[in-house]
């Protein structure tokens, strides 16, 4: 017996039509018009749009970072993600100085062991390479790629911790290049942020609010012009991440449009917060929204809508990485020791329909190819994820588009005790998830409520295809 889903609309990146979808064990057995109920549970969903479950290709669950471990491990992350219409996240294993990258791949596996409750894949973070030349490391790249890893990342910022040098950078750019795969670019200037940083708290600017104004957009921007241009020397495809404002998006564009492989992407906070709104500079709350890139003026929120809409930025994501206000205090008096990083796995969906669609800034189409579709055939799983279509996995997001739901930390599944949205009522929301063809959210009759097993997570072995340049 099947799960027969009748009467709603399908939406692909590629077009809508009013069809039934069967699902058979784990995958989608057939797609069409008027398909026999017989034998199968039927799931009504009239009135609702019938989806591919989103991807969230950014996340960091269990994460080292300022002394601390970011609040969601892989069981409230997942399940949160879940709740809110994700069944499949990418999140970081990160090498430190002295680690391999199997050390690194072992430990983000243990991590996840019997707590993953959607589908996960993992980036590797190269922070340093070991051996001649870097020789010992740049062959565990090839050890990655026939795991199923097969994005590397690189950071440009936090200097001594895991920021790299163009050697560095340009080592590991070949050799993605030489192995298909794809490197993912944190693109700050973190060696003159720092110079401001430390100028400020000279100056006895330690709130949160300077926090933001030491990262200035352009130091973004340069970062962001630089990483690619080494990687279009080297032949390789960079995928910037969390881009969050008009100058890095300048230099983005100048970058694809000399013809360089290069893709990105936003994050949900860069289109809807702003140093304005949520960063004025009148309190230690503020520390909720220090994360890195910071935010930004609003001015800069029409740019980074506009790029979603005519397909210059790739995907949204959400950099979820989330820490509680009693974490945070680790930085009170000096804003550089306040974990980095805010919540927001279990509302992306929420966010970019509300704000995407019901604006008419995006089409439902274009929302599931930012959501699922497009992370999908970037990141190496289209076989598996991201459509409504015969023989791919059973991830289906059921989505009520007259739904509101009033965001609260009260009600939300993830760990931290704020939310970075909190009071806003959206109109659009997650009414059913499945996840490998098992109902794992019912948002109709048990809200806010995991369905499923802790620990039926897998992790997804994704191909080597240079982000789809391939």
């Amino acid at each position: 017996m099947g799960t027969l889903i009748k009467n709603g609309t399908v939406v692909n990146a590629d077009g809508s039509a009013k069809l039934d979808v069967l699902i058979d064990g784990e995958k989608i057995a057939a797609v069409g018009l008027g398909l026999s109920e017989d034998g199968h549970e039927v799931v009504d969903a009239t009135g609702l749009l019938v989806m591919p479950g989103g991807i969230d290709v950014h996340t960091h669950l269990d994460m080292p970072f300022g002394g601390t471990t970011s609040a969601d491990d892989y069981t409230s992350g997942t399940q949160a993600a879940a709740i809110g219409g994700t069944t499949t996240v990418i999140d970081f294993a990160l090498q430190n100085q002295a680690s391999t990258l199997k050390d690194a791949l072992a430990t983000w596996l243990k991590k996840s062991d019997g707590k993953a409750c959607v589908d996960f894949s993992l980036h590797m973070a190269v922070t340093n390479l070991h051996g001649k030349d870097g020789e010992e490391t740049l062959a565990e790249m090839e050890e990655m790629v026939r795991f199923g890893i097969t994005s590397f990342k690189l950071f440009m910022a936090y200097p001594n911790v895991l920021m790299i040098n163009d050697e560095l950078m340009f080592r590991v750019m070949q050799k993605a290049a030489a192995l298909n795969s794809l490197c993912l670019i944190h693109a700050e200037n973190g060696s003159a942020i720092d110079v401001v940083v430390s100028q400020m708290i000279a100056e006895g600017k330690t709130e949160p609010h300077y926090h933001a104004l030491s990262r200035s957009p352009k130091a973004e921007a340069e970062a962001t012009h630089r990483s690619i241009a080494l990687a279009d020397m080297a032949g390789a495809a960079v995928y910037i991440v969390h881009l969050s404002n008009e100058d890095a998006l300048a230099a983005f564009k100048f970058m694809q449009g000399r013809g360089a492989k290069c893709l990105a992407e936003t994050c949900i906070q860069y289109l809807v917060l702003s140093i304005e709104d949520q960063m004025p500079g009148r309190s230690w709350d503020e520390a909720k929204f220090v994360f890195t890139p910071p935010l930004r003026e609003k001015r800069n929120q029409a740019p980074l809508w506009e790029a979603l809409a005519d397909n210059t930025l790739a995907v949204v994501s959400t950099d979820h990485c989330p820490f509680t206000m009693e974490q945070k205090a680790l930085g009170k008096g000096d804003f550089r020791k306040i974990p980095n990083g805010g919540p927001g796995i279990e509302n992306r969906l929420q966010i970019l329909w509300h704000f995407g669609v019901n604006t008419g800034r995006i089409t439902p189409e274009k929302f599931v190819e930012l959501a699922a579709t497009a992370p999908a055939k970037i990141f190496g799983m289209e076989a598996h994820k991201g459509v409504i279509r015969v023989g791919v996995d059973g991830d289906i997001l059921l989505w009520d588009p007259k739904a509101e739901y009033t965001i609260s930390a009260k009600t939300q599944r993830m760990a931290t005790d704020y939310s970075m949205f909190e009071g806003w009522t959206v109109k659009g929301n997650a009414a059913k998830v499945f996840s490998r063809g098992e109902l794992v959210v019912d948002n109709t009759t048990r809200p806010g409520e995991f369905l499923g097993a802790t620990g039926r997570g897998r992790f997804v072995r994704r191909e080597a295809n240079a982000g789809g340049f391939a």
